[in-house]
């Protein structure tokens, strides 16, 4: 008795094209870059054969897809053919109601930050019966969540042996939670407004506005200014390049929260004492996918993370799967282990998107965006009376 399927209904069958012939012409250019530019894992030559299974270019010919034991041992083809039809559903002009999100949370139902379903649920979203459906919506959805989840009172993340956070991390996060709900203080003194540092951000400083408004909602009567912070923090959309500007670029989206762009690197900004004073009870930092590690950036996070352990303000940072948080989280520790507190150990972010990614530059190399969280911060020493 049900009606027929709607044939803008997404489907794994009506999604999948192959790269190289499809209807997207944005998805025929990476096609074009991957051949262009990654080789195959296999010859280390350039790739030219497009896997049957995932539609996406992934080697040099068919006789080296066939001789890939690893890529057919380990079923690869099955994420590539989900970021397959993912990023073709994105670009099938089909309605996304899933993208007409909710307002203020009403005061008599709490947000339940168990998981993505539960936490899409109790804030009213619409009903994600599709993972593509969860795919667009968790992907834009994991930044603003992810720096909630941890903040919020009703934080899935709790302190040890239960949970993730470290007795110094509940100290950091108890300060921050004394300003962010200020109907729990005596005090009636409004402070400033909650600063939130986004470090070397990209992605997230792309995002529309209206998806950061999700903190404000989730906290009400908070002001927010969102600082994003880096060279490639800000995205001209008329002149499509990355403006690099001496002052920042100011954007107030209504009285609750503000956004600036800072093009320059964090050291630079605080040796010039830019964000001077910084205050725990006022001040986070959130670096998503920092790669610390990475060789190409070991030299700019040498020179910031001093800084940051200097405002002894709590540091959160994500990565794009375990590897990739251990490589950071190990080089912080060898590198400046002596100067700071563990206030998260490393555990798997509730809110990672899940939408596969793919580098096009390692066809093979996919992932999902903020998959893994820890935290750290500046130690601090307290005062210890000495006898003359």
């Amino acid at each position: 008795m049900d009606p027929p399927a709607s044939p803008d209904q997404p489907t794994v069958e009506n999604r999948f094209h192959p790269w190289d012939q499809s209807p997207s012409p944005d998805l025929r250019m990476r096609a074009a870059t991957i051949k262009a530019k990654a080789k195959c894992p296999v010859t280390h030559k350039d790739i030219n054969y497009t896997c049957p299974l995932s539609g996406i270019p992934t080697h040099h010919s068919r006789e080296a897809w066939e001789h890939d034991e690893e890529y057919h041992k380990t079923k690869k083809w099955e994420i590539l053919k989900k970021v397959n039809i993912y990023e073709h559903d994105l670009r099938s002009g089909r309605p996304f109601p899933e993208f007409d999100f909710p307002t203020d949370q009403p005061e008599d139902m709490l947000v339940n930050f168990k998981t993505w379903d539960t936490y899409l649920y109790t804030r009213s979203f619409y009903s994600m019966d599709t993972e593509f459906q969860l795919a667009v919506v968790t992907k834009m959805l994991t930044f603003p969540t992810t720096i909630a989840s941890v903040l919020h009172q009703f934080s899935p993340y709790f302190l040890q042996p239960k949970g993730p956070i470290t007795m110094e991390g509940l100290k950091s996060l108890a300060a921050l939670r004394y300003t962010l709900y200020p109907e729990n203080r005596a005090s009636t003194i409004r402070e400033r407004p909650v600063r939130i540092f986004l470090l070397n951000a990209k992605s997230e400083s792309l995002l529309p506005p209206h998806i950061w408004k999700e903190l404000a909602y989730l906290f009400p009567g908070v002001s927010f200014e969102l600082h994003f912070i880096g060279p490639e923090c800000y995205f001209d959309r008329e002149k499509k390049r990355f403006i690099v500007k001496d002052t920042p670029i100011v954007q107030r989206l209504d009285d609750s929260m503000c956004f600036y762009f800072h093009t320059q690197d964090f050291h630079v900004l605080h040796e010039a004492q830019d964000f001077f004073p910084y205050d725990p009870y006022l001040d986070v930092f959130f670096c998503f996918h920092p790669r610390f590690a990475a060789e190409e950036l070991s030299d700019t996070w040498k020179k910031a993370v001093p800084g940051l352990l200097d405002s002894k303000c709590a540091i959160f940072s994500t990565g794009y799967h375990k590897q990739n948080v251990d490589s950071d989280y190990n080089w912080l520790v060898e590198n400046f282990g002596k100067d700071l507190d563990i206030l998260m150990e490393r555990t798997k972010n509730v809110f990672g998107s899940t939408k596969w990614e793919l580098n096009d530059l390692d066809p093979q190399d996919v992932f999902q965006f903020n998959q893994q969280l820890f935290g750290f911060r500046g130690k601090r020493y307290h005062a210890v009376n000495k006898e003359i």
